[in-house]
């Protein structure tokens, strides 16, 4: 994680966005060395292996009630 100062990201600011923008990884700025601002990229590409990962912590999937019953929503039959 970068961070750096609101006078030194003045100076180079587009260079530094660019670097978020490519790498994904966020920007921290900071007013007299207290964090201030977190920039970050509007979307990130992430590995399909790291999304199912988190999915597989979270631990199995349970169903509770019967599967196959009704949802109570009609569907138009043509």
């Amino acid at each position: 994680m970068v961070t750096i100062s609101k006078s030194a990201l003045k100076a180079r600011m587009l260079e530094y966005f660019r670097h978020v923008e490519e790498t994904g990884e966020p920007l921290i700025v900071t007013d007299h060395g207290t964090p201030v601002l977190q920039v970050l990229p509007f979307a990130t590409k992430r590995p399909m292996a790291d999304v199912l990962a988190e999915f597989r912590a979270i631990g199995p999937v349970r169903f509770t009630g019967d599967p196959n019953a009704p949802t109570g929503d009609e569907w138009d039959v043509a």
